[in-house]
């Protein structure tokens, strides 16, 4: 037995990489963030390496995100598994009456900002149980929620190219172990430009974008089969992505002028914060008024609008389009005019609608050691991801959160 042991030390000497391979492989969760990415993407324009990804690992038919459908509400609801009403974010923008701020995503300070966000993200439940954590860059991993931040962060610039993000998540797979993050969450914005810029129809232009992104994906992947390690990929979206016309645009300015009250519109969506609560009922019949293709919501409605943490922030009345149509101030439209002139298109696309426009629905594939192979889902909930993800590093889930992990549970080897 003792000379066993000895040679055992001498191969393990002689070969250090022996001595990796004996250790317990806990497992490691790469969240990634496709923003934009609709989801019949993939099915249209079958991108190689993404196609390869899905048909070795689990493909949801779609997944269903929170209203509104944008950025930063849904990024944030896949990061705690809360519903935006639940977590804060309530839009890309908003005012919060007992700051009296205006949240808004190009505001830096702000951004950075804790105290705004509300729930656990993956990445504090993750440090709060001597986890290691990583992010380059999502919504919420910048800011010192609940006074914490991932170990390794990096602040937004979307400058930074995909390449120099997947060299850094090497890097850190790279690391001891002891320092080695276990979650890693990675954002891409590509698809998202895009479809803004050129609406989701334009396959042309789509394509060009999502080939030039499944090859640095692509190279993601390789780059992990390098590694000895137990690691998970999960690819997500926020929301998905509507053509939207020069003539859907509705004047905001015009609707809302004379209206004593602070407006946040968020296109697809607009929130009234009256300067008097009791002219309520007067500034609905005068909305109402509008021949404009939209619905007046009252945010006191209970019937509606029930267990609402962040009502404040929501405000006193609700501004909603109707499909195919968004809301812009007078000075945007022309500016939007004058883009599309510039660009030589007749449309724009848009997001932040309600989640029962399958044309909002996002992606969700996931591909590793912990998951089933060749499997597809039906259509879920975007609030079920953080649960799924707590299961496989082995954290506790935080009570009452609104993701149940039954929901995706079956998806796990």
């Amino acid at each position: 037995m003792k000379r066993f042991s000895s040679l055992l030390l001498l191969a393990v000497l002689a070969f250090p990489s022996l001595a990796f391979s004996q250790e317990k492989k806990e497992p490691i969760v790469i969240l990634i963030s496709l923003d934009g990415f609709r989801y019949d993407y993939v099915e249209r324009f079958k991108p190689e390496n993404l196609s390869r990804f899905i048909a070795e690992g689990v493909e949801a038919e779609s997944m269903m995100p929170s209203f509104p459908s944008k950025t930063f509400p849904n990024h944030y609801t896949i990061a705690t598994g809360l519903k935006p009403e639940h977590h804060g974010l309530v839009g890309n923008s908003f005012y919060d009456p007992e700051k009296d701020l205006t949240y808004a995503i190009g505001k830096t300070e702000i951004v950075q900002d804790g105290t705004w966000y509300g729930g656990t993200p993956l990445w504090v439940l993750a440090e709060q149980n001597d986890m290691v954590a990583a992010s380059y860059f999502f919504v919420g991993s910048e800011a010192d929620v609940q006074g914490i931040r991932p170990s390794y962060y990096h602040d937004y610039d979307g400058k930074v190219s995909n390449l120099t993000r997947v060299t850094e998540v090497f890097k850190w797979l790279e690391l001891p172990a002891e320092e080695r993050p276990r979650l890693i969450t990675m954002y891409f914005s590509d698809m998202d430009d895009t479809g803004h810029r050129y609406g989701p129809s334009n396959d042309e232009k789509l394509s060009e974008t999502l080939t030039r992104l499944d090859h640095e994906l692509g190279a993601l992947f390789e780059g992990l089969k390098s590694y000895d390690l137990d690691i998970n990929v999960i690819i997500v979206s926020d929301h998905g992505m509507m053509d939207i016309k020069p003539d859907q645009y509705l004047n905001l300015t015009d609707l809302t002028k004379g209206i004593p009250a602070r407006i946040v519109n968020n296109g697809a969506l607009a929130h009234l914060y009256l300067e008097d609560p009791t002219d309520k009922e007067q500034v609905i019949k005068t909305l109402e008024k509008s021949d404009l293709p939209i619905h007046i919501t009252d945010v006191d409605d209970k019937e509606n609008y029930q267990d609402l943490m962040y009502k404040d922030r929501i405000g006193d009345i609700l501004i909603i389009p109707d499909r195919d149509y968004y809301l812009a101030w007078e000075t945007t439209i022309t500016r939007m005019k004058d883009n599309m002139h510039r660009l030589d298109t007749d449309m724009f696309g848009e997001h932040g609608f309600s989640p029962a426009y399958k044309d909002m629905h996002a992606i969700f594939y996931a591909n590793g050691p912990a998951f089933k192979s060749g499997l597809e889902i039906e259509t879920f909930q975007n609030i079920h991801v953080y649960p799924l993800i707590c299961r496989i590093l082995g954290l506790p889930v935080p009570e009452n959160i609104d993701g149940k992990l039954e929901v995706l549970a079956p998806i796990l080897k």
